[in-house]
């Protein structure tokens, strides 16, 4: 196993990511070469993100690249549930997974701030 593997914000992130793809695959067609890439794009940008702090000794910039990432994936999902391109269920759902994720991701900017 690869050593980001080992890490429980990729595993979640992953599995976000499948999910959101899933998601995103739905939405109407009118969009989905705007807002559904954009959405699939950050998030795909994030998963590298973590494979790239996993494997470099300066992780605090990276780290919080990932978290303004998060910030606009929260807004543009706002937006789609706006437009009812998204139900309220799975809004509700990935806001409330990005909030755990984000949770994961305010800890390991903690350690690594402590390691300075």
């Amino acid at each position: 196993m690869r050593r980001h593997e080992q890490l429980s914000i990729f595993t979640r992130w992953s599995d976000f990511l499948s999910w959101l793809l899933d998601t995103t695959e739905k939405f109407p067609k009118k969009i989905r070469f705007t807002i559904s890439s954009r959405l699939d794009n950050i998030a795909l940008d994030i998963l590298e993100k973590i494979i790239e702090a996993v494997y470099t000794k300066e992780k605090i910039e990276i780290l919080k690249e990932i978290n303004l990432q998060l910030e606009k994936m929260r807004v543009i999902l706002r937006i789609c549930c706006n437009k009812q391109y998204l139900s309220k269920q799975k809004y509700d759902y990935s806001i409330k997974e990005l909030y755990e994720i984000g949770k994961m991701l305010g800890g390991w900017i903690k350690q690594q701030n402590e390691k300075l």
